[in-house]
């Protein structure tokens, strides 16, 4: 049966009828579909379209095919072309003639349209709680090894040292903006099409509001045109979920660097790991590497669903069709990514002392003794220079800044022109001072400021992460 036979004469081609149908995909908008198309019948009910025997025989026959479908139950017939003629021929069978009046003032345009909507809706819900989950791991990481020392690095360089913790939890900030961008995505897409028809609005006078709060949208869209044609919320979708991978991917490609034997500040569990078909000696950061590979794919979503919008004049045209496959596609490679991060992340186990000895590598600390000397009432530019100075001369004697004998940071001094500089060349405090700043300890305690790695700052954003959590 084809809903747009009447005017046609003969059978569709079969390489037509195959290359246009969406059944493939769209089975997945099975529930929502249905749950549309009951408060469509509620709404034909409300408006005198249909009478009261009518309408308990079709929301019976729907709630049935839901009971079918959740059950995994009914088959597809591929020869129907989508989910909404699917549907509706299985209703057909069920309850007989009274299923054609079922689509009484609507098209599959607003239909379609509709259902895409109620599905993002519920998908952003378990992605959402899959963030949390991902946020939760990072959290209980941090809260274990909070002690541990991390490198923390610019241009791939040693820079400063940092609490391991304060480093996880700047991918739980990443998350939380990532959670936020799913909920208004969520919010802008909670509005109803239904009602719009094929693009003009519906013939008859429904109650458009009164069918949106049954299905617990927001509001009605606004514009008919808009209604049937507006993908923006799949964009917009699309945009989130690529951004969460790409943060999803700079996670995954630190652990496969830490948990390289150079390194070793991390170790993955053999549960998120494999070997080589070949090398006994292999354990390899799969997990991690497939997280970085799926990035390319979602950012590649995003760029179809751009590109298939980018020159589509109003109202609904066919090329729609194709906004599904990217956009299940890349809820589903996100939803598992982080799942599968949230393992790995879990169950990594951390060497402290490694990642301790890196952290006093590069004079890391160097920041913090120029630091020091600037409250001391030295300008920065020529503590910078001092520092720079003692760091040169702690290279050519291979050894560390808080190693530096008392004779050589006051000669350090002398040659500044900083007046204060060259005055606590007499002070005996100060080298003491200066050897305590450029210690790891030392060096992360005078980053004392809101986001900053002093261990009490630290301390406070974990509980603050733990509790948002309920951990």
């Amino acid at each position: 049966m084809r809903m747009w036979g009447g005017r046609f004469e003969g059978t569709s081609d079969e390489r037509m009828a195959e290359f246009t149908r969406s059944i493939d995909f769209d089975d997945v908008l099975a529930v929502d579909d249905i749950a549309g198309s009951i408060a469509h019948v509620h709404g034909l009910g409300r408006a005198g379209l249909l009478d009261p025997d009518e309408v308990e025989t079709l929301v019976a026959g729907l709630e049935g095919l839901r009971a079918e479908v959740e059950a995994g139950k009914l088959t597809w017939d591929p020869a129907l072309e989508d989910i909404h003629m699917n549907l509706e021929v299985a209703l057909r069978e069920r309850i007989g003639p009274v299923a054609g009046r079922l689509h009484t003032g609507r098209s599959r345009n607003d239909q379609v349209a509709t259902d895409l909507r109620l599905w993002l809706r519920r998908t952003i819900d378990g992605l959402d709680a899959a963030v949390v989950e991902m946020e939760r791991a990072l959290v209980g990481l941090a809260d274990r090894e909070g002690e541990a020392i991390l490198p923390g690095m610019t241009h791939i360089q040693p820079a400063q040292p940092v609490l391991f913790a304060h480093h996880l939890l700047a991918y739980v900030e990443m998350l939380e903006r990532d959670r936020g961008r799913l909920a208004d995505c969520r919010r802008r897409a909670n509005v109803c099409p239904l009602g719009s028809g094929a693009l003009a609005g519906a013939g008859y006078p429904l109650d458009r509001e009164g069918t949106a709060t049954e299905l617990g949208f927001d509001a009605v869209t606004a514009n008919s045109l808009d209604g049937v044609s507006d993908r923006d919320f799949v964009v917009e979708a699309l945009a989130a979920f690529a951004l969460s991978m790409v943060h999803l991917s700079r996670l995954a490609e630190e652990i496969t660097w830490w948990s390289n034997p150079r390194f070793g500040f991390v170790r993955l569990a053999d549960s998120f790991s494999t070997g080589s078909s070949m090398m006994p000696n292999k354990k390899n950061p799969d997990p991690a590497e497939l997280v970085r590979g799926k990035t390319a794919r979602v950012i590649g979503d995003l760029t179809a669903m751009l590109v298939l919008l980018k020159g589509l004049p109003l109202a609904y045209q066919k090329d729609m069709q194709d906004d599904k496959p990217p956009l299940f596609d890349a809820a589903a490679t996100l939803e598992a990514s982080l799942l599968v991060m949230a393992g790995v992340v879990a169950t990594l186990t951390v060497d402290r002392d490694r990642m301790r000895a890196a952290a006093g590598e590069g004079y890391t600390t160097a920041t913090a003794v120029a630091d020091a000397l600037v409250r001391r009432g030295v300008a920065f530019r020529a503590a910078h220079h001092v520092v720079g100075a003692l760091v040169a001369e702690a290279e050519r004697a291979g050894v560390g800044l808080d190693a530096l004998d008392d004779a050589t940071i006051a000669a350090a001094l002398a040659t500044s022109d900083d007046s204060i500089a060259i005055a606590l060349v007499g002070d005996v405090a100060v080298p003491g001072e200066l050897r305590a700043a450029a210690g790891l300890e030392g060096a992360m305690a005078g980053c004392d400021v809101t986001g900053g790695t002093a261990p009490r700052r630290v301390a406070t954003a974990l509980a603050a992460a733990k509790a948002r959590l309920g951990q």
